[in-house]
């Protein structure tokens, strides 16, 4: 296998830290070292590779942009994102584990927990010794997070927690979960522990789709939360919405992992796969799609950097993540899409990664806000006028 140097038609390394470029190239050597040898074993058994996980946790991958006091790296935007890029040209499944236990687990209990909360899980996650999930979407309330039914009740020993999640990354494997619910008619959030009296996390099997990822569904059944779990700086569903926003700043990285998986692999099989006497990189049709993936994986490159400046510097709008989030997913399974075609049938078998980089997207580009609610985001934001309501 030869071995992967990137892909920068514009030289966005030079945009780049020279720390930044550091971490970069060091989750590059580990991803090549340790996921891709193994990643289509686990996908093909529909497995997570938990050894995995205190290997992430040492190259400090857990809560990368949280203070050091909590055993986190502290690293700037540019560089968690350099982070997701690099695990997704990985597998999808192995990027959503970080990307939840950081921007899901992690930065919630960071922003609305308590200091005793604080200084109990996240150095715990970040050292990998426990697991996160984010519990936000029902069976029946997707797009539509706020029509939640899950509800809590204030009781004498703290709260009861009665409703059900559904396609929970992590839930499964979770030692904790952030659990959003109303508490008089306030969507609020909750720690729930693994263990706890009717708290259930069934995985969700049959997947076609992030099958080195383990989806879950959570149920909670009359569940007592003590008093001392509920985090205190919530009050509504704009900071469930805080925290999604988080992981699609991620996503909208990690789906470049992907695009650039694809192309090296569309690009190697085009040089050596020879028909009619010369390869087919030598045919027009054969350059023009490898011409347009190029394009879209440099255009997204550049909207992901400067995407990082903006967040680093404060001046983010969640609209530009939105953006950047639908665009990268949208070119990412085109891309997928157009590599499939250009190694003809050998594309569908998993010597090749395309066709398991096709097949996650299709979950990446819907789950975190599908593309038309991000479409609708930004509209609302450019005319002003919304079109949920």
């Amino acid at each position: 296998m030869n071995k992967f140097t990137g892909v920068d038609y514009f030289n966005t390394d030079s945009l780049l830290s020279s720390e930044e470029l550091l971490i970069r190239d060091t989750i590059r050597d580990f991803v090549s070292d340790e996921i891709i040898p193994i990643i289509e074993k686990y996908n093909r058994e529909g497995q997570f590779p938990m050894q995995l996980i205190p290997k992430m946790a040492e190259l400090g991958l857990f809560g990368t942009t949280l203070p050091q006091q909590y055993g986190c790296a502290e690293l700037n935007n540019v560089a968690y994102g350099l982070i997701m890029q690099e695990l997704e040209r990985g597998d999808s499944g192995i990027r959503s584990f970080v990307s939840v236990q950081s921007a899901l687990v992690m930065y919630p209990i960071y922003t609305f927990g308590s200091d005793e909360q604080k200084n109990k899980w996240l150095p715990l996650l970040a050292k990998g010794e426990k697991i996160g999930c984010f519990g936000l979407t029902e069976p029946d309330f997707g797009s539509n997070p706020g029509g939640m039914i899950t509800k809590a009740e204030k009781v004498k020993d703290g709260y009861l927690l009665n409703g059900a999640k559904m396609w929970i990354t992590n839930g499964t494997i979770a030692d904790i979960a952030v659990v959003w619910a109303k508490l008089d008619g306030v969507v609020r959030g909750f720690l729930v522990e693994k263990g706890t009296i009717g708290f259930t996390a069934p995985e969700m099997k049959g997947k076609h789709s992030l099958r080195a990822s383990v989806t879950s569904e959570l149920i909670f059944d009359n569940v007592l939360i003590p008093e001392e779990n509920i985090l205190p700086q919530t009050s509504g569903l704009k900071n469930a919405l805080m925290c999604l926003n988080q992981a699609r700043y991620g996503i909208a990285w990690g789906v470049v992992g992907s695009m650039m998986a694809c192309y090296d692999s569309a690009l190697n099989y085009a040089k050596t796969r020879i028909q009619f006497d010369k390869p087919i990189a030598s045919f027009q049709m054969i350059q023009e799609k490898l011409v347009y993936i190029l394009t879209e994986i440099t255009k997204a490159q550049l909207m992901n950097i400067q995407l990082g400046r903006l967040k680093d510097s404060g001046k983010l709008k969640f609209t530009q993540v939105s953006m950047a989030k639908r665009n990268n997913c949208e070119k990412a399974l085109e891309i997928a899409r157009m590599s499939r075609e250009i190694l003809g049938a050998n594309g569908i078998l998993d010597e090749y990664p395309v066709m398991r980089h096709a097949a996650n997207l299709e979950s990446v580009k819907t789950y975190e806000g599908t593309h038309e609610m991000h479409t609708l985001i930004i509209g609302e934001d450019i005319t002003g006028i919304s079109a949920f309501e």
